[in-house]
């Protein structure tokens, strides 16, 4: 099996009126997120953010889940964020994943809300290209009211948007939640 990899965008993320804007870590994104990915065998979750502090307040967190009485406290949470990555932009990640090819050398792919911004591909067709790539995969989730619209562009691979089954009219699920649910599709 191809090594996945996630990361949780928060910057080229849009706004609601479809700007680009650097959206803020929250606590609760990283633990979750975080769980969902040591649950499924991904081994990397990367938290993508250009802001120092901002990183810095991830890396308290980890720290303290990992290192300090919170470890203690609960062994497990340690073991789900030893998972994190804390990184200023996506060509850190693609480095990481790649080193010394970069973004050429991964399989990108995004996720998505909505089908509107181009072609999608389904769980059991994105199910198998994972056993049949020899690239990393880079799994994106977006921050915010999603991805910018270049990195999606970008994809090699946009999953298929998260619907129930029968159609509620309402689609705004937690960027965790959202997370969760992929990789059940693609691991479950």
């Amino acid at each position: 099996m191809t090594k996945v990899a996630l990361a949780l965008v928060h910057h080229p993320v849009l706004d609601r009126g479809g700007e680009i804007v650097t959206t803020a870590i929250t606590n609760l994104d990283l633990h979750d997120m975080a769980r969902s990915a040591r649950t499924f065998g991904v081994l990397e979750l990367h938290i993508v953010h250009p802001v120092a502090a901002q990183r810095l307040l991830a890396e308290r967190i980890r720290d303290h889940w990992i290192h300090g009485s919170g470890k203690k406290r609960i062994p497990d949470r340690a073991d789900a964020l030893d998972v994190l990555r804390i990184v200023p932009s996506l060509e850190d990640v693609y480095a990481s994943l790649a080193p010394g090819v970069g973004r050429a050398g991964i399989e990108l792919w995004t996720t998505a809300a909505s089908a509107k911004r181009g072609p999608v591909t389904n769980y059991p067709d994105a199910r198998a290209r994972l056993t049949q790539t020899d690239k990393p995969v880079l799994i994106t989730f977006g921050t915010g009211w999603g991805l910018a619209g270049e990195l999606v562009a970008s994809a090699d691979v946009r999953l298929a948007p998260i619907h129930a089954e029968e159609n509620t009219g309402y689609n705004h699920l937690s960027v965790r939640a959202a997370c969760a649910i992929v990789l059940d599709r693609l691991f479950g």
